[in-house]
């Protein structure tokens, strides 16, 4: 038995093709390798001579469907030179199979696998029967097919069409340029230097942080930084009672408990930490999530007062801490104390999420059980698109893109606020003084009806109760929290250009769940003269044929 692999992407000279011939090999120097374009193994065993085993396992090769139809194979110089057989060994297997239909030649083109060829039904072999799923006792119910999204109004995504391709293109050719050999190697776990000291001028600059470039860590954004911080802990974690499930669940598949602190309109009730059983805390303290509610200062101060008494440690989620409108942007919560605060920042919101490029600034005596977790996994971040990025910091491009997109966000919600005040008046529109989404206010009862009217309407929005603790209590007397029906609405997530349609069925929807709520009739006005009152509006015989549009009212 011979094996070789054998490359298809062309001979060693660089031809793509074959012999000059213009035969069954004969391929055009310099062209594409097509399909395959890499290394080919052939096993060339069993009964019969060199051809006759090449032939044979070109035909497995290609009836398995290891090679698709459409694949260009190589030259039969470069062929036989990694098989290390004559040339016209090669050459004789290949026009044989183009005459039984297994290949196709023509000049300059090369050879090829012929498209009517099929690969095998699954089990691998030729003539071998498909195998048969076994049967549950319990049939499975039909699948159902997933809403049609026609507009996307989830929270917690930028719109990435304006992700400032020109600009960064200029950053990565120019990092590339730049950039030492040493810089395509294994990397120091904290990610590359340069990053990290345009990341500590940044920080410090925009958001008060105080941070020591040696003391930050770049990670494949903040799921994974949390991740990472979770394995280091292995403790019990305070979350805000409303927050992103996928932090919650992330915790729990490392082994951390999470427990529920209230939230009200000043943040998370911080006090409630000391009898948590918590040894870390998450919080989002510059604009909660997703109630939009900054940490009153006193709560920012009386959690670093709880860290410092208990040994604890507060994880700060400065998630869209550049994305301020109304008044100055809340500083950092890490500059109050850098020894027991983790601070954790991304370009998921300010960029785009597919840059998986996230970053902590960690306190001196974390540091070193966080690297080395991070040295037992290996895990880093692309070199080239760290440089990119520390690039595209230093020239202060990411400053412009932000201002850019402070402004494109800002009228994005004044449309917003404006067209449900027009529409559908009565619903109050909370937590926009920053971020990227907004909080509408429902009738209780009415979230649901919403949610599933949205869903026939092609309109994708999350309702508050999705992101609710599972073990959070129910408000109720002397308990602080929303505890109410709303609607997150994310109005970063439309491209351009389908912003102000995704507005306008969102305001139809509500109208028509909404429409024959009493909770939302504003009463009717008072006439100029004395008459007898026709009645409240909803009592009307118009109103009473709404049907369904009362929907979920109370």
């Amino acid at each position: 038995m011979r094996d070789s692999w054998a490359n298809s992407g062309g001979s060693p000279d660089g031809s793509s093709g074959g012999g000059p011939d213009g035969g069954p090999d004969g391929g055009a120097r310099g062209g594409s390798a097509g399909g395959a374009g890499g290394d080919l193994h052939l096993d060339l065993g069993g009964p019969g001579g060199l051809r006759a085993s090449l032939m044979r396992a070109l035909r497995d090769a290609v009836r398995t469907g290891r090679l698709a139809p459409g694949t260009r194979l190589p030259s039969s110089r470069s062929l036989a030179a990694d098989l290390g057989v004559a040339r016209n060994t090669v050459a004789d297997a290949y026009a044989e199979l183009v005459a039984e239909g297994w290949l196709t030649a023509r000049q300059g083109s090369g050879t090829r696998v012929a498209s009517r060829a099929e690969p095998a039904a699954p089990g691998g072999r030729p003539g071998a029967l498909p195998a048969v799923p076994r049967q549950s006792p319990h049939p499975a119910a039909p699948a159902r097919t997933p809403p049609r999204i026609l507009h996307d109004l989830r929270s917690g995504r930028p719109d990435v069409s304006a992700f400032p391709r020109a600009a960064w293109l200029t950053s990565a050719r120019r990092a590339l340029a730049a950039a030492p050999s040493a810089a395509l190697g294994y990397d120091d776990p904290r990610g590359r230097p340069e990053l990290r000291r345009a990341l500590a001028g940044y920080l410090s600059r925009a958001r008060g942080v105080r941070a020591d470039p040696e003391r930050i860590v770049v990670c494949a954004g903040f799921v994974r930084g949390l991740a990472l911080l979770g394995e280091v802990l292995g403790t019990t974690v305070a979350v805000e009672t409303y927050g992103l499930w996928i932090h919650r669940d992330l915790l729990a598949r490392v082994g951390v408990r999470t427990v529920p602190l209230p939230v009200d309109d000043r943040g998370a009730d911080v006090s409630a930490l000391y009898t948590s059983g918590a040894r870390a805390v998450l919080l989002t303290p510059a604009h909660q999530y997703p109630t939009g509610a900054p940490l009153h200062p006193d709560r920012r101060t009386a959690a670093v007062d709880w860290a410092r008494a208990t040994g604890g440690l507060v994880l700060e989620d400065d998630y869209d801490g550049e994305f301020r409108y109304d008044r100055q942007p809340v500083g950092a919560l890490q500059d109050l104390d850098p020894e027991r605060v983790v601070y954790l920042g991304t370009a998921s919101k300010s960029l785009a999420p597919g840059l998986r490029l996230g970053w902590m600034v960690v306190p001196e005596a974390l540091l070193g059980p966080v690297l080395a977790v991070r040295r037992e996994t290996a895990e880093t971040c692309g070199a080239l698109d760290q440089l990119t990025l520390a690039d595209f910091v230093d020239s202060g491009a990411y400053d412009r893109h932000v201002r850019a997109m402070r402004l494109r966000y800002r009228r994005r919600r004044d449309q917003l606020v404006a067209a449900l005040a027009e529409h559908v008046p009565a619903v109050r529109v909370t937590g926009i003084a920053a971020g990227l989404h907004a909080v509408l206010e429902l009738p209780p009862g009415t979230e649901g009806p919403v949610l599933e009217e949205a869903g026939r309407a092609g309109v994708a929005v999350e309702g508050l109760a999705r992101f609710r603790h599972p073990a959070a209590p129910e408000p109720g007397a002397g308990r602080p929290g929303p505890g109410r029906d709303a609607l997150v609405v994310g109005y970063g997530t439309p491209p351009e250009h389908g912003f102000s349609s995704a507005v306008e069925a969102l305001c139809a929807v509500l109208r028509r769940v909404l429409g024959g709520c009493p909770a939302l009739r504003r009463p009717a006005p008072r006439p100029a003269a004395p008459a007898p009152s026709p009645g409240p509006p909803w009592r009307s015989p118009a109103a009473g044929r709404r049907g369904s549009s009362s929907r979920g009212c109370p």
